[in-house]
């Protein structure tokens, strides 16, 4: 099938696919005689992997072990579950630090006045006028 096939059937890009192909995450398909991607199900079945571990939140490079992990039908499982509970865990600490910095601006917003006045504390603690520029 040709990349528009291919991208239809994975829910993948065609930016996204040529993109995988060119760092490695898929192999290059075969060319049919006009130059054209001959992409197989085995490659779409691969693409759709790759789309559901990012919306897992894995990055590029731990995908790249999971799909070494998925082709390896020796595979302990105890190491997929490490993987999976040490990304867990990152996303646990993205998740504080967000909301950390979502209860700093909040903070700053009810702090400005919001009225005609200039002086505004937001605008000086982006500009680090308005003390330090960690976390409140």
């Amino acid at each position: 099938m040709n990349i528009g096939a291919a991208s239809k059937a994975s829910g993948v890009s065609q930016r996204m696919i040529r993109h995988y192909e060119k760092i490695g995450l898929i192999p290059a398909p075969l060319r049919r005689d006009s130059g054209y991607r001959d992409y197989a199900d085995t490659d779409v079945h691969r693409l759709r992997f790759i789309a559901n571990a990012r919306d897992l939140g894995f990055p590029i490079e731990d995908i790249r072990g999971l799909l070494g992990l998925w082709s390896n039908s020796q595979r302990a499982s105890a190491e997929v579950k490490a993987r999976a509970i040490a990304r867990a865990e990152e996303l646990g600490r993205k998740a504080e630090a967000l909301q950390a910095l979502r209860r700093t601006l909040l903070e700053l917003a009810e702090r400005c006045h919001g009225d005609d006045r200039p002086d505004c504390p937001i605008i000086e603690r982006i500009s680090g006028e308005g003390g330090t520029t960690g976390n409140m």
